[in-house]
């Protein structure tokens, strides 16, 4: 029974590491692809969940009876998930992968503490304080003046975290994670290609883009949100919370090695107050809830 433990024990901890490589990679290969100009934004979100869709779909159908797809998830999640999509690779023509980064999984964590205490739960001190930091971190990290990032790249970026949380939320209990993210990503297809008939004028396509998109969507997005899943059955919800605060530090560093981006003060303080802040209020909620 031991030996079983700790074989549980290690598959949750290798699952957990994979998912959180797989998220930040998101990141690095969003910024590589739009900031070398290899893909328009709007042509990389199709190709990222199209790709998605169909990575998910081959998973589902290899593992579940005949004419599961398409049957779970619903249109109000698939459309957070596009506005989430659209808005993160937009966000990224003006953004580092480390600031991006920072402000998507601050307004993530940020929605979901937000909703919970509009849910009804009553805050801690540690709660208040957390999320005053974090608000605090997120003001001063795109506060006009020297070296702050791109505003509207930032409130991109804002929109693509809150579109995660909410997209998050609904998915909270799901008994079916696989059918319902593989049905979301097969509803958000249409999504985008309504855009992009709107932006075939803009349509700039290369290998490299292709390639980078589709790893991205069938490899990070795909099969890092399976893994993800996985990694969920031997996490509590605080510990699934905290170590997704992981994320902004894999993204900014591998950003620095592979892309040469600068180490600003204003990220790693903006870092420090945000990832502090977030992580105070969820060991905050935990604690409430016995965790």
């Amino acid at each position: 029974m031991k030996s079983q433990n700790n074989s549980g024990h290690l598959k949750t901890v290798i699952f957990t590491l994979l998912a959180m490589v797989a998220f930040a990679a998101n990141s690095l290969l969003n910024r590589l692809a739009l900031g070398n100009g290899t893909i328009d934004a709007t042509s990389y979100t199709a190709v990222r969940l199209v790709s998605g869709a169909i990575m998910l779909g081959i998973i589902g159908m290899a593992t579940r009876e005949k004419g599961w797809l398409g049957q779970r998830g619903t249109w109000l999640s698939a459309g957070f998930l596009f506005l989430y999509a659209i808005a993160f690779s937009f966000a990224y023509l003006s953004l580092s992968t480390g600031t991006g980064a920072l402000i998507l999984f601050g307004s993530v964590q940020l929605t979901m503490i937000i909703a919970a205490l509009y849910a009804g739960e009553r805050p801690r001190f540690l709660e208040w304080l957390g999320l005053f930091l974090a608000l605090g971190g997120l003001v001063y990290l795109v506060f006009p003046g020297l070296k702050a990032p791109s505003p509207l790249g930032s409130a991109l970026m804002a929109v693509a975290g809150v579109s995660w949380g909410f997209y998050t939320l609904r998915g909270r209990g799901s008994g079916d994670p696989l059918g319902d993210t593989a049905s979301n990503f097969i509803r958000a297809v249409p999504f985008i290609l309504v855009v992009s008939l709107f932006s075939l004028k803009n349509v700039q396509i290369s290998v490299d883009g292709l390639l980078l998109a589709s790893i991205s969507g069938a490899i990070t997005s795909g099969l890092g949100y399976v893994i993800w899943y996985a990694a969920l059955r031997g996490l509590t919800t605080t510990r699934a919370a905290t170590v997704q605060l992981s994320v902004p530090i894999l993204a900014a560093w591998s950003g620095i090695i592979f892309l040469s981006e600068e180490v600003s003060v204003r990220l790693l303080v903006a870092g420090v107050l945000i990832l502090g802040g977030i992580g105070l209020a969820v060991m905050g909620r935990g604690q409430k809830k016995g965790q």
